[in-house]
């Protein structure tokens, strides 16, 4: 994203989550901040509301598969499936691959298919997803890592949460304090 702003695009991959999420929005609601989801269509089905609460609040959000399959492990006609099931759920033009593991061809598929489809990716990954880390850790490597025009990715997921919990309430007030502005992704 454009370097030349005091702005960070905080994403958050494999919600929505009915408890997680809701946390998630509380703290970037206490510092303005507006983030993108990559929200997982199976996890749509279940927790609508939750869903439909990441929209009411402004921010972003785009497809991350409906079944959160690995594109290294999927073949580009079953992945190109997967996708479109969760377009069906999740009106966004961006989207996310899990795990980032996405082959050229199911890159080109999808953006045969879906011509107004961006794919993407981030420049800082905070770590959180990694049960040997701690949410300080996480915390630093965000801290660290990110600047200006800087795409962070984060998870409201069960796995990430006991290092979510302390890492995003750090790197948001880290940031806050230095003049950053937190932003969903532009309009795809």
């Amino acid at each position: 994203m454009p370097a030349f702003e005091k702005t960070i695009y905080l994403t958050f991959d494999d919600g929505p989550h009915p408890d997680i999420t809701p946390f998630v929005l509380d703290q970037l609601g206490r510092y303005q901040a507006k983030a993108h989801f990559f929200c997982i269509g199976q996890n749509v089905d279940r927790y609508s509301e939750t869903y439909q609460s990441i929209q009411a609040g402004g921010h972003g959000i785009g497809n991350h598969t409906q079944h959160h399959v690995n594109g290294w492990k999927t073949s580009s006609a079953d992945y190109l499936a997967d996708v479109t099931l969760a377009a069906a759920r999740i009106d966004s033009n961006w989207f996310r691959p899990p795990y980032g593991r996405l082959r050229s061809q199911q890159a080109r598929s999808i953006l045969t298919h879906f011509p107004q489809m961006r794919i993407a990716m981030w420049d800082v990954l905070s770590g959180d997803f990694d049960r040997s880390r701690d949410g300080e850790y996480c915390a630093r490597q965000v801290q660290n890592y990110a600047g200006p025009g800087s795409i962070v990715v984060l998870h409201d997921s069960e796995k990430a949460w006991n290092r979510l919990k302390v890492c995003l309430p750090k790197a948001l007030e880290y940031f806050h304090k230095k003049g950053f502005r937190f932003a969903k992704l532009p309009d795809a």
